[in-house]
Protein backbone atom coordinates (compact mmCIF):
# COMPACT_ATOMS: atom_id res chain seq x y z
CA UNK A 1 0.00 0.00 0.00
CA UNK A 2 1.23 3.40 -1.04
CA UNK A 3 1.52 5.53 2.80
CA UNK A 4 3.27 8.33 1.63
CA UNK A 5 4.30 10.79 -1.30
CA UNK A 6 6.20 13.70 -1.31
CA UNK A 7 6.90 15.88 -3.94
CA UNK A 8 8.82 19.03 -4.05
CA UNK A 9 9.89 21.45 -7.11
CA UNK A 10 8.52 18.88 -9.41
CA UNK A 11 6.88 20.96 -12.50
CA UNK A 12 4.36 23.40 -10.81
CA UNK A 13 4.61 21.41 -7.43
CA UNK A 14 6.81 23.38 -5.02
CA UNK A 15 6.50 21.18 -1.95
CA UNK A 16 3.65 18.78 -1.62
CA UNK A 17 3.08 15.59 0.85
CA UNK A 18 0.33 13.18 0.73
CA UNK A 19 -0.63 10.65 3.30
CA UNK A 20 -2.85 8.23 1.90
CA UNK A 21 -4.92 5.02 3.79
CA UNK A 22 -6.92 1.88 2.83
CA UNK A 23 -9.93 1.81 0.75
CA UNK A 24 -10.42 4.34 -2.16
CA UNK A 25 -9.27 8.05 -2.17
CA UNK A 26 -10.32 10.53 -4.29
CA UNK A 27 -8.04 13.28 -5.73
CA UNK A 28 -10.38 16.19 -6.94
CA UNK A 29 -9.80 20.02 -8.30
CA UNK A 30 -9.97 21.96 -10.56
CA UNK A 31 -8.54 21.71 -14.08
CA UNK A 32 -4.69 22.69 -14.27
CA UNK A 33 -4.62 22.49 -10.69
CA UNK A 34 -1.92 19.65 -11.26
CA UNK A 35 -3.78 16.44 -10.63
CA UNK A 36 -2.06 14.78 -13.11
CA UNK A 37 1.13 15.95 -11.76
CA UNK A 38 0.70 13.80 -9.16
CA UNK A 39 0.38 10.71 -10.97
CA UNK A 40 3.26 11.39 -13.24
CA UNK A 41 5.77 11.89 -10.21
CA UNK A 42 3.77 8.24 -9.07
CA UNK A 43 5.22 6.95 -12.60
CA UNK A 44 8.82 8.01 -11.39
CA UNK A 45 8.89 6.44 -8.57
CA UNK A 46 8.03 3.56 -10.60
CA UNK A 47 10.33 3.66 -12.73
CA UNK A 48 9.86 5.85 -15.70
CA UNK A 49 11.85 7.44 -17.42
CA UNK A 50 12.95 11.51 -16.02
CA UNK A 51 13.50 14.44 -18.48
CA UNK A 52 14.67 18.00 -17.08
CA UNK A 53 11.68 19.48 -18.34
CA UNK A 54 9.97 18.03 -15.16
CA UNK A 55 12.24 20.14 -12.76
CA UNK A 56 10.32 23.14 -11.10
CA UNK A 57 11.41 26.88 -13.26
CA UNK A 58 14.66 27.91 -10.95
CA UNK A 59 15.38 25.10 -9.04
CA UNK A 60 18.35 22.63 -9.31
CA UNK A 61 16.55 19.21 -8.61
CA UNK A 62 13.50 17.95 -8.34
CA UNK A 63 12.62 15.43 -5.33
CA UNK A 64 10.02 12.67 -5.12
CA UNK A 65 10.22 9.95 -2.43
CA UNK A 66 7.05 7.25 -2.21
CA UNK A 67 6.60 5.28 1.23
CA UNK A 68 5.12 2.02 0.72
CA UNK A 69 4.05 -0.96 3.21
CA UNK A 70 5.54 -4.05 1.88
CA UNK A 71 4.83 -7.37 3.56
CA UNK A 72 8.04 -9.26 4.95
CA UNK A 73 7.06 -12.36 1.94
CA UNK A 74 5.88 -9.98 -0.44
CA UNK A 75 8.11 -9.86 -3.80
CA UNK A 76 9.62 -6.42 -3.37
CA UNK A 77 10.85 -7.42 0.20
CA UNK A 78 12.63 -10.14 -1.31
CA UNK A 79 14.10 -8.74 -3.74
CA UNK A 80 15.55 -5.85 -1.28
CA UNK A 81 16.40 -8.62 1.45
CA UNK A 82 19.29 -10.19 -1.35
CA UNK A 83 20.14 -7.02 -1.81
CA UNK A 84 20.86 -6.83 2.15
CA UNK A 85 18.76 -3.51 2.40
CA UNK A 86 16.85 -3.28 6.06
CA UNK A 87 12.36 -3.88 5.20
CA UNK A 88 11.57 -2.91 9.10
CA UNK A 89 10.70 0.57 7.99
CA UNK A 90 8.36 -0.80 4.69
CA UNK A 91 9.75 0.25 1.07
CA UNK A 92 11.38 4.34 0.88
CA UNK A 93 12.02 5.25 -2.94
CA UNK A 94 13.88 8.28 -3.43
CA UNK A 95 14.48 10.07 -6.80
CA UNK A 96 16.15 12.91 -7.74
CA UNK A 97 16.08 14.97 -10.83
CA UNK A 98 18.68 17.45 -11.84
CA UNK A 99 17.93 20.65 -14.32
CA UNK A 100 20.20 19.25 -16.53
CA UNK A 101 18.28 15.86 -16.72
CA UNK A 102 19.94 13.44 -15.03
CA UNK A 103 18.46 10.81 -11.99
CA UNK A 104 20.02 9.69 -9.12
CA UNK A 105 17.61 6.50 -7.63
CA UNK A 106 17.64 5.66 -3.83
CA UNK A 107 15.24 3.22 -2.14
CA UNK A 108 15.83 2.90 1.55
CA UNK A 109 18.63 5.34 1.57
CA UNK A 110 20.85 3.26 -0.75
CA UNK A 111 21.71 4.45 -4.20
CA UNK A 112 20.33 2.48 -7.08
CA UNK A 113 19.56 1.47 -10.67
CA UNK A 114 16.18 2.44 -12.95
CA UNK A 115 16.16 -1.41 -13.81
CA UNK A 116 16.35 -2.62 -10.06
CA UNK A 117 13.62 0.09 -9.28
CA UNK A 118 11.24 -1.36 -12.00
CA UNK A 119 12.18 -5.00 -10.48
CA UNK A 120 11.01 -4.13 -6.94
CA UNK A 121 8.20 -2.24 -8.32
CA UNK A 122 6.72 -4.55 -10.45
CA UNK A 123 3.66 -5.64 -8.46
CA UNK A 124 3.19 -2.24 -6.26
CA UNK A 125 1.20 -0.28 -7.90
CA UNK A 126 -1.09 -0.16 -11.54
CA UNK A 127 -1.31 3.31 -12.84
CA UNK A 128 -4.19 3.73 -15.73
CA UNK A 129 -4.10 7.07 -17.18
CA UNK A 130 -5.58 8.75 -20.38
CA UNK A 131 -2.60 7.06 -21.83
CA UNK A 132 -3.50 3.33 -21.06
CA UNK A 133 -7.02 3.78 -22.20
CA UNK A 134 -5.45 5.04 -25.46
CA UNK A 135 -3.15 1.92 -25.23
CA UNK A 136 -5.88 -0.45 -25.41
CA UNK A 137 -6.51 0.43 -28.60
CA UNK A 138 -3.23 -1.75 -29.70
CA UNK A 139 -4.13 -4.80 -30.04
CA UNK A 140 -0.30 -5.94 -29.54
CA UNK A 141 -1.08 -5.03 -25.77
CA UNK A 142 -4.13 -7.41 -25.68
CA UNK A 143 -2.17 -10.31 -25.46
CA UNK A 144 -0.47 -8.93 -22.27
CA UNK A 145 -3.75 -8.55 -20.81
CA UNK A 146 -4.58 -12.00 -20.85
CA UNK A 147 -1.62 -13.50 -20.13
CA UNK A 148 -1.63 -11.61 -16.75
CA UNK A 149 -5.30 -12.47 -16.24
CA UNK A 150 -4.66 -16.05 -17.37
CA UNK A 151 -1.36 -16.05 -15.22
CA UNK A 152 0.46 -17.53 -18.06
CA UNK A 153 3.28 -14.93 -17.58
CA UNK A 154 5.60 -18.16 -16.18
CA UNK A 155 4.81 -20.68 -18.96
CA UNK A 156 5.58 -17.32 -21.74
CA UNK A 157 8.65 -16.67 -20.16
CA UNK A 158 9.52 -20.52 -21.04
CA UNK A 159 8.76 -20.33 -24.60
CA UNK A 160 10.55 -16.96 -25.03
CA UNK A 161 13.87 -18.64 -23.50
CA UNK A 162 13.40 -21.37 -25.99
CA UNK A 163 13.22 -18.70 -28.53
CA UNK A 164 16.20 -16.84 -27.58
CA UNK A 165 17.65 -20.57 -28.03
CA UNK A 166 16.57 -21.15 -30.88
CA UNK A 167 17.33 -17.68 -33.18
CA UNK A 168 20.89 -18.03 -32.85
CA UNK A 169 21.25 -21.47 -33.72
CA UNK A 170 19.28 -20.59 -36.99
CA UNK A 171 21.15 -17.90 -37.62
CA UNK A 172 24.63 -19.75 -37.30
CA UNK A 173 23.48 -22.80 -39.41
CA UNK A 174 22.19 -20.67 -42.40
CA UNK A 175 25.40 -18.60 -42.21
CA UNK A 176 27.30 -21.84 -42.48
CA UNK A 177 25.27 -23.33 -44.66
CA UNK A 178 25.37 -20.15 -46.85
CA UNK A 179 28.73 -19.61 -46.76
CA UNK A 180 30.23 -23.39 -46.98
CA UNK A 181 29.84 -23.22 -51.15
CA UNK A 182 32.26 -20.57 -51.22
CA UNK A 183 34.59 -22.25 -48.04
CA UNK A 184 34.64 -25.17 -50.06
CA UNK A 185 35.87 -23.29 -53.07
CA UNK A 186 38.44 -21.77 -50.92
CA UNK A 187 39.61 -25.11 -49.25
CA UNK A 188 41.57 -26.19 -52.27
CA UNK A 189 44.37 -22.81 -52.53
CA UNK A 190 44.40 -23.35 -48.68
CA UNK A 191 45.18 -26.76 -48.88
CA UNK A 192 48.00 -26.53 -51.24
CA UNK A 193 49.00 -23.17 -49.32
CA UNK A 194 49.31 -25.40 -45.79
CA UNK A 195 50.78 -28.33 -47.79
CA UNK A 196 53.27 -25.83 -49.45
CA UNK A 197 54.79 -24.86 -46.06
CA UNK A 198 54.38 -28.00 -44.42
CA UNK A 199 56.60 -29.49 -46.97
CA UNK A 200 58.85 -26.63 -46.87
CA UNK A 201 59.55 -27.90 -43.35
CA UNK A 202 61.12 -24.68 -42.03
CA UNK A 203 62.81 -24.78 -38.83
CA UNK A 204 62.50 -21.69 -36.03
CA UNK A 205 65.69 -19.35 -36.94
CA UNK A 206 66.45 -21.60 -40.41
CA UNK A 207 67.33 -18.79 -42.25
CA UNK A 208 69.94 -17.05 -40.00
CA UNK A 209 71.74 -20.41 -39.84
CA UNK A 210 71.59 -20.43 -43.58
CA UNK A 211 73.00 -17.17 -43.97
CA UNK A 212 76.15 -17.75 -41.61
CA UNK A 213 76.83 -21.18 -43.34
CA UNK A 214 76.69 -19.60 -47.19
CA UNK A 215 78.92 -16.71 -45.78
CA UNK A 216 81.53 -19.73 -43.97
CA UNK A 217 80.95 -21.61 -47.75
CA UNK A 218 81.85 -18.61 -50.03
CA UNK A 219 85.17 -18.38 -47.99
CA UNK A 220 85.51 -22.15 -47.70
CA UNK A 221 88.80 -22.02 -50.33
CA UNK A 222 90.91 -19.30 -48.51
CA UNK A 223 89.86 -20.54 -45.10
CA UNK A 224 91.16 -24.17 -46.01
CA UNK A 225 94.34 -22.50 -47.00
CA UNK A 226 95.16 -20.40 -43.89
CA UNK A 227 94.66 -23.56 -41.66
CA UNK A 228 97.02 -25.60 -43.80
CA UNK A 229 99.50 -22.78 -43.49
CA UNK A 230 99.43 -22.92 -40.12
CA UNK A 231 99.66 -26.50 -39.59
CA UNK A 232 102.87 -25.68 -41.93
CA UNK A 233 104.53 -23.18 -40.38
CA UNK A 234 104.35 -24.88 -36.82
CA UNK A 235 104.77 -28.47 -37.23
CA UNK A 236 105.73 -30.01 -41.19
CA UNK A 237 108.51 -27.30 -42.42
CA UNK A 238 111.84 -27.26 -41.89
CA UNK A 239 112.95 -25.16 -38.93
CA UNK A 240 108.91 -24.87 -37.42
CA UNK A 241 107.86 -23.28 -34.37
CA UNK A 242 107.37 -26.61 -32.60
CA UNK A 243 111.12 -27.75 -33.60
CA UNK A 244 112.35 -24.17 -32.91
CA UNK A 245 110.73 -24.58 -29.25
CA UNK A 246 112.28 -27.72 -28.60
CA UNK A 247 115.46 -26.23 -29.08
CA UNK A 248 115.33 -23.78 -26.97
CA UNK A 249 113.63 -26.36 -23.97
CA UNK A 250 116.93 -28.59 -25.25
CA UNK A 251 119.44 -25.52 -24.72
CA UNK A 252 118.17 -24.28 -21.13
CA UNK A 253 117.02 -27.67 -19.55
CA UNK A 254 120.59 -28.50 -19.01
CA UNK A 255 120.38 -25.52 -16.33
CA UNK A 256 117.56 -26.92 -14.82
CA UNK A 257 120.05 -28.64 -11.85
CA UNK A 258 122.14 -25.85 -11.47
CA UNK A 259 119.58 -22.60 -12.20
CA UNK A 260 115.86 -23.11 -10.55
CA UNK A 261 115.19 -20.16 -12.80
CA UNK A 262 115.95 -21.21 -15.92
CA UNK A 263 114.86 -24.48 -14.76
CA UNK A 264 111.15 -23.20 -14.68
CA UNK A 265 111.45 -21.00 -17.89
CA UNK A 266 112.63 -24.75 -19.69
CA UNK A 267 108.88 -26.12 -18.47
CA UNK A 268 107.13 -23.09 -19.58
CA UNK A 269 108.59 -23.92 -23.18
CA UNK A 270 107.72 -27.58 -22.88
CA UNK A 271 104.20 -26.55 -21.99
CA UNK A 272 103.49 -24.29 -24.92
CA UNK A 273 104.97 -26.88 -27.23
CA UNK A 274 102.22 -29.42 -26.32
CA UNK A 275 100.15 -26.34 -26.48
CA UNK A 276 100.89 -26.10 -30.22
CA UNK A 277 101.03 -29.68 -30.73
CA UNK A 278 97.30 -29.51 -29.63
CA UNK A 279 96.82 -26.37 -31.68
CA UNK A 280 97.80 -28.61 -34.79
CA UNK A 281 95.59 -31.72 -34.02
CA UNK A 282 92.96 -29.46 -33.97
CA UNK A 283 93.59 -27.05 -37.46
CA UNK A 284 93.97 -30.40 -39.00
CA UNK A 285 90.69 -31.38 -37.85
CA UNK A 286 89.02 -28.26 -38.78
CA UNK A 287 90.44 -28.29 -42.09
CA UNK A 288 88.91 -31.68 -42.74
CA UNK A 289 85.74 -30.53 -41.91
CA UNK A 290 85.81 -27.61 -44.25
CA UNK A 291 83.59 -28.25 -47.37
CA UNK A 292 85.01 -27.31 -50.28
CA UNK A 293 81.73 -29.12 -52.61
CA UNK A 294 80.51 -26.19 -54.74
CA UNK A 295 77.23 -28.03 -54.49
CA UNK A 296 77.19 -27.59 -51.17
CA UNK A 297 76.65 -23.87 -51.70
CA UNK A 298 74.58 -24.48 -54.12
CA UNK A 299 71.95 -26.16 -51.54
CA UNK A 300 72.47 -23.24 -49.27
CA UNK A 301 71.28 -20.61 -51.73
CA UNK A 302 68.90 -22.65 -52.91
CA UNK A 303 67.17 -23.28 -49.99
CA UNK A 304 67.63 -19.50 -48.68
CA UNK A 305 66.06 -18.58 -51.87
CA UNK A 306 62.81 -20.91 -51.19
CA UNK A 307 62.58 -19.18 -47.90
CA UNK A 308 62.55 -16.13 -49.48
CA UNK A 309 59.83 -17.02 -51.80
CA UNK A 310 57.66 -18.28 -48.86
CA UNK A 311 58.69 -15.09 -46.37
CA UNK A 312 57.26 -12.89 -50.00
CA UNK A 313 54.43 -15.29 -50.19
CA UNK A 314 53.16 -15.46 -46.51
CA UNK A 315 55.26 -12.86 -44.74
CA UNK A 316 58.35 -10.74 -43.94
CA UNK A 317 59.39 -13.40 -41.39
CA UNK A 318 59.37 -16.94 -40.82
CA UNK A 319 57.07 -15.85 -37.60
CA UNK A 320 54.68 -14.77 -39.78
CA UNK A 321 55.10 -17.69 -41.79
CA UNK A 322 54.54 -20.07 -38.70
CA UNK A 323 51.37 -17.77 -37.85
CA UNK A 324 49.69 -17.81 -41.67
CA UNK A 325 50.45 -21.56 -41.54
CA UNK A 326 48.54 -21.94 -38.29
CA UNK A 327 45.69 -19.28 -39.28
CA UNK A 328 45.22 -21.23 -42.82
CA UNK A 329 45.48 -24.84 -41.19
CA UNK A 330 42.69 -23.97 -38.63
CA UNK A 331 40.76 -22.82 -41.37
CA UNK A 332 41.03 -25.96 -43.47
CA UNK A 333 40.05 -28.11 -39.83
CA UNK A 334 37.26 -25.38 -39.85
CA UNK A 335 35.91 -25.79 -43.41
CA UNK A 336 36.44 -29.64 -43.00
CA UNK A 337 34.39 -29.53 -40.03
CA UNK A 338 31.01 -27.35 -41.37
CA UNK A 339 29.00 -30.52 -42.01
CA UNK A 340 29.61 -32.10 -38.60
CA UNK A 341 29.37 -28.50 -37.29
CA UNK A 342 25.83 -27.99 -39.36
CA UNK A 343 24.76 -31.56 -38.05
CA UNK A 344 25.60 -30.98 -34.56
CA UNK A 345 23.63 -28.03 -34.29
CA UNK A 346 20.63 -29.03 -36.29
CA UNK A 347 20.17 -31.58 -33.32
CA UNK A 348 20.32 -29.35 -30.62
CA UNK A 349 17.85 -27.31 -32.86
CA UNK A 350 15.74 -30.45 -33.21
CA UNK A 351 15.39 -31.12 -29.71
CA UNK A 352 14.89 -27.29 -28.41
CA UNK A 353 12.33 -27.11 -31.58
CA UNK A 354 10.22 -29.91 -29.92
CA UNK A 355 10.32 -28.39 -26.79
CA UNK A 356 9.20 -24.78 -27.73
CA UNK A 357 5.89 -26.49 -29.79
CA UNK A 358 5.10 -28.19 -26.92
CA UNK A 359 4.95 -25.38 -24.67
CA UNK A 360 3.79 -22.81 -27.10
CA UNK A 361 1.10 -24.91 -27.58
CA UNK A 362 -0.15 -25.63 -23.82
CA UNK A 363 0.26 -21.68 -23.67
CA UNK A 364 -1.82 -21.03 -26.53
CA UNK A 365 -4.41 -23.97 -24.88
CA UNK A 366 -4.40 -22.06 -22.08
CA UNK A 367 -5.19 -18.82 -23.88
CA UNK A 368 -7.99 -20.21 -25.26
CA UNK A 369 -9.46 -21.36 -22.20
CA UNK A 370 -8.64 -18.27 -19.87
CA UNK A 371 -9.97 -16.05 -22.98
CA UNK A 372 -13.41 -17.44 -22.41
CA UNK A 373 -13.38 -17.02 -18.36
CA UNK A 374 -12.01 -13.29 -19.09
CA UNK A 375 -14.50 -12.48 -21.66
CA UNK A 376 -17.42 -13.65 -19.79
CA UNK A 377 -16.44 -12.05 -16.52
CA UNK A 378 -15.35 -8.64 -18.87
CA UNK A 379 -19.11 -8.97 -20.10
CA UNK A 380 -20.36 -9.38 -16.34
CA UNK A 381 -18.20 -5.81 -15.44
CA UNK A 382 -19.36 -3.83 -18.13
CA UNK A 383 -22.90 -4.57 -17.66
CA UNK A 384 -22.94 -3.17 -14.29
CA UNK A 385 -21.05 -0.21 -15.92
CA UNK A 386 -24.13 0.48 -17.96
CA UNK A 387 -23.07 -1.79 -21.14
CA UNK A 388 -25.35 -4.66 -20.31
CA UNK A 389 -26.35 -4.95 -23.49
CA UNK A 390 -22.66 -4.96 -24.90
CA UNK A 391 -20.84 -7.84 -26.16
CA UNK A 392 -17.31 -8.74 -25.54
CA UNK A 393 -14.72 -11.23 -26.97
CA UNK A 394 -11.18 -12.22 -26.92
CA UNK A 395 -10.28 -13.32 -30.54
CA UNK A 396 -7.49 -15.68 -31.34
CA UNK A 397 -5.57 -15.91 -34.64
CA UNK A 398 -2.52 -17.57 -36.11
CA UNK A 399 -0.02 -16.87 -38.97
CA UNK A 400 0.27 -19.86 -41.38
CA UNK A 401 3.64 -20.17 -42.33
CA UNK A 402 5.41 -22.63 -44.86
CA UNK A 403 8.84 -20.67 -45.38
CA UNK A 404 11.02 -23.73 -44.01
CA UNK A 405 14.06 -21.02 -42.59
CA UNK A 406 10.56 -19.76 -39.99
CA UNK A 407 10.24 -21.66 -36.54
CA UNK A 408 6.56 -22.98 -36.84
CA UNK A 409 4.32 -25.83 -35.09
CA UNK A 410 3.90 -29.17 -36.59
CA UNK A 411 0.38 -27.37 -38.08
CA UNK A 412 2.67 -24.68 -39.81
CA UNK A 413 1.78 -22.06 -37.73
CA UNK A 414 4.37 -19.92 -36.91
CA UNK A 415 5.81 -19.51 -33.54
CA UNK A 416 6.70 -15.77 -32.14
CA UNK A 417 9.06 -14.91 -29.15
CA UNK A 418 5.50 -14.77 -27.40
CA UNK A 419 4.21 -17.63 -28.84
CA UNK A 420 1.86 -18.85 -31.55
CA UNK A 421 -1.06 -16.45 -31.10
CA UNK A 422 -2.28 -13.17 -31.79
CA UNK A 423 -5.06 -12.04 -29.35
CA UNK A 424 -7.18 -9.27 -29.49
CA UNK A 425 -10.36 -7.79 -27.91
CA UNK A 426 -13.82 -7.17 -29.67
CA UNK A 427 -16.57 -5.39 -28.77
CA UNK A 428 -20.16 -5.00 -30.27
CA UNK A 429 -21.75 -2.30 -28.30
CA UNK A 430 -25.32 -3.61 -28.81
CA UNK A 431 -26.49 -6.98 -29.53
CA UNK A 432 -26.71 -8.08 -33.27
CA UNK A 433 -23.80 -6.14 -34.22
CA UNK A 434 -20.70 -7.86 -35.35
CA UNK A 435 -17.89 -7.70 -33.02
CA UNK A 436 -15.36 -5.34 -34.03
CA UNK A 437 -12.05 -4.16 -32.67
CA UNK A 438 -11.81 -1.33 -30.20
CA UNK A 439 -10.35 0.95 -32.14
CA UNK A 440 -12.95 1.14 -34.37
CA UNK A 441 -16.01 1.10 -32.24
CA UNK A 442 -15.16 2.42 -28.25
CA UNK A 443 -16.10 5.48 -27.64
CA UNK A 444 -14.22 7.68 -25.21
CA UNK A 445 -16.53 6.86 -22.50
CA UNK A 446 -16.86 3.59 -23.38
CA UNK A 447 -12.83 3.11 -23.43
CA UNK A 448 -12.74 4.29 -19.92
CA UNK A 449 -15.39 1.55 -18.34
CA UNK A 450 -13.37 -1.24 -20.64
CA UNK A 451 -10.56 -0.09 -18.67
CA UNK A 452 -12.35 -0.53 -15.31
CA UNK A 453 -13.66 -3.41 -16.50
CA UNK A 454 -10.61 -5.07 -17.13
CA UNK A 455 -8.76 -3.76 -14.11
CA UNK A 456 -11.63 -5.31 -12.17
CA UNK A 457 -11.62 -8.45 -13.70
CA UNK A 458 -7.70 -8.56 -13.02
CA UNK A 459 -7.10 -7.38 -9.75
CA UNK A 460 -8.93 -10.44 -8.83
CA UNK A 461 -5.75 -12.44 -9.88
CA UNK A 462 -2.46 -10.10 -9.31
CA UNK A 463 -0.87 -8.99 -6.57
CA UNK A 464 -1.20 -4.93 -7.02
CA UNK A 465 -1.53 -3.53 -3.80
CA UNK A 466 -2.45 -0.45 -5.24
CA UNK A 467 -4.56 0.77 -8.17
CA UNK A 468 -4.26 4.09 -9.50
CA UNK A 469 -6.58 5.46 -12.25
CA UNK A 470 -6.51 8.81 -14.14
CA UNK A 471 -9.08 10.25 -16.29
CA UNK A 472 -11.70 6.92 -15.52
CA UNK A 473 -14.74 9.37 -15.85
CA UNK A 474 -13.37 10.21 -19.42
CA UNK A 475 -16.61 10.55 -21.41
CA UNK A 476 -19.27 9.40 -19.11
CA UNK A 477 -21.85 11.07 -17.14
CA UNK A 478 -24.86 10.43 -15.67
CA UNK A 479 -26.52 7.14 -13.94
CA UNK A 480 -22.67 5.77 -15.50
CA UNK A 481 -20.86 7.81 -13.73
CA UNK A 482 -22.70 6.58 -10.67
CA UNK A 483 -21.97 2.81 -11.71
CA UNK A 484 -17.91 3.72 -11.86
CA UNK A 485 -18.01 5.05 -8.44
CA UNK A 486 -19.50 2.08 -6.82
CA UNK A 487 -16.99 -0.38 -8.85
CA UNK A 488 -14.19 1.96 -7.53
CA UNK A 489 -15.17 1.59 -4.12
CA UNK A 490 -15.98 -2.30 -4.32
CA UNK A 491 -12.79 -2.32 -5.43
CA UNK A 492 -11.43 -0.51 -2.81
CA UNK A 493 -12.86 -3.04 -0.43
CA UNK A 494 -9.93 -5.43 -1.49
CA UNK A 495 -7.08 -3.39 -1.94
CA UNK A 496 -6.08 0.28 -2.21
CA UNK A 497 -7.80 2.42 -4.93
CA UNK A 498 -6.27 5.93 -5.38
CA UNK A 499 -8.49 8.12 -8.33
CA UNK A 500 -8.42 11.45 -9.73
CA UNK A 501 -12.06 12.56 -11.25
CA UNK A 502 -14.09 15.66 -11.99
CA UNK A 503 -17.16 13.86 -11.37
CA UNK A 504 -19.06 13.89 -8.15
CA UNK A 505 -20.77 10.67 -9.00
CA UNK A 506 -17.63 9.29 -8.72
CA UNK A 507 -15.82 11.24 -5.85
CA UNK A 508 -18.46 11.07 -3.41
CA UNK A 509 -17.90 6.93 -3.10
CA UNK A 510 -14.20 8.07 -1.66
CA UNK A 511 -12.95 6.83 1.95
CA UNK A 512 -10.51 9.62 1.63
CA UNK A 513 -11.12 12.65 -0.47
CA UNK A 514 -8.46 15.38 -1.19
CA UNK A 515 -8.68 19.06 -2.70
CA UNK A 516 -5.77 19.97 -4.91
CA UNK A 517 -5.91 23.77 -5.76
CA UNK A 518 -3.38 26.15 -8.20
CA UNK A 519 -2.26 28.96 -5.85
CA UNK A 520 -0.16 32.19 -6.96
CA UNK A 521 2.21 33.93 -4.34
CA UNK A 522 4.64 36.53 -5.95
CA UNK A 523 4.55 35.98 -9.50
CA UNK A 524 4.81 31.49 -8.85
CA UNK A 525 2.68 29.11 -9.14
CA UNK A 526 2.24 26.22 -6.78
CA UNK A 527 -0.59 23.28 -6.34
CA UNK A 528 -1.75 22.79 -3.07
CA UNK A 529 -3.24 19.76 -1.52
CA UNK A 530 -5.75 19.99 1.43
CA UNK A 531 -6.98 16.60 2.84
CA UNK A 532 -11.17 16.64 3.35
CA UNK A 533 -11.09 15.22 6.88
CA UNK A 534 -14.75 16.13 7.91
CA UNK A 535 -17.83 16.19 6.28
CA UNK A 536 -18.58 19.63 5.76
CA UNK A 537 -15.45 19.77 3.93
CA UNK A 538 -16.63 17.63 1.50
CA UNK A 539 -19.92 18.61 1.10
CA UNK A 540 -18.32 21.88 -0.10
CA UNK A 541 -16.35 20.43 -2.72
CA UNK A 542 -18.53 17.85 -3.96
CA UNK A 543 -21.26 21.41 -4.34
CA UNK A 544 -18.24 22.98 -6.03
CA UNK A 545 -17.90 19.63 -8.40
CA UNK A 546 -21.49 19.82 -9.27
CA UNK A 547 -21.89 23.44 -9.58
CA UNK A 548 -18.55 25.19 -10.30
CA UNK A 549 -17.15 28.22 -8.29
CA UNK A 550 -20.55 29.40 -7.63
CA UNK A 551 -22.06 27.41 -4.75
CA UNK A 552 -25.87 27.64 -3.99
CA UNK A 553 -27.51 26.36 -1.29
CA UNK A 554 -29.51 23.56 -3.89
CA UNK A 555 -25.81 22.53 -4.77
CA UNK A 556 -25.02 21.83 -1.21
CA UNK A 557 -28.15 19.94 -0.53
CA UNK A 558 -27.32 17.87 -3.80
CA UNK A 559 -23.61 17.32 -2.47
CA UNK A 560 -24.97 15.95 1.42
CA UNK A 561 -27.05 13.74 -0.52
CA UNK A 562 -24.71 12.47 -3.04
CA UNK A 563 -22.92 12.14 -0.22
CA UNK A 564 -25.18 10.43 2.30
CA UNK A 565 -26.55 8.25 0.00
CA UNK A 566 -22.64 6.81 -1.17
CA UNK A 567 -21.97 6.55 2.65
CA UNK A 568 -24.56 3.98 3.26
CA UNK A 569 -24.04 1.88 0.10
Amino acid sequence: MLHALVIKNFAIIEDLRIEFGPGLSVLTGETGAGKSIIIQAVNLLLGSRASADLVRTGKDNAELEAVFDIAPDSHAARLMADQDMDIEEGLIIRRVVSAEGKSKIYINARQTTLDFLKQVTENLAGVSSQHAHQGLLKEDQHLDILDEFAQTLDLRKDVAALYRQILPLKKEIAGLKAGKEKAEKELELLQFQVNEIETANIQPGEDEELVQKRDQLQNAGQIFEAVNGAVHDLYDREGSVLDQISGLSARFGRFCGTHEKLGALARRLDEISYELQDLVSEFRSFAAGIDLDPQSLDQVDQRLDQIARLKRKYGGSLDTIFEQYRNMAQTVADIQGIDGRIEQLEQEQKGLVVQIRQKAKALSMRRQKEGLALARQAKAELGVLEMGRASFEVDFSTDPCDDPSELVTEDKEKIFITGMDRVRFLLSPNPGETPKPLAKIASGGELSRIVLALKAVLCRGQSFETLIFDEVDAGIGGATSDKVGLKLKELGRVQQVICITHLAQIARYGNHQFRITKEVSDGRTATRITPLNCQEERIKELARMIGGSRITDATLVHARELLDTAQES
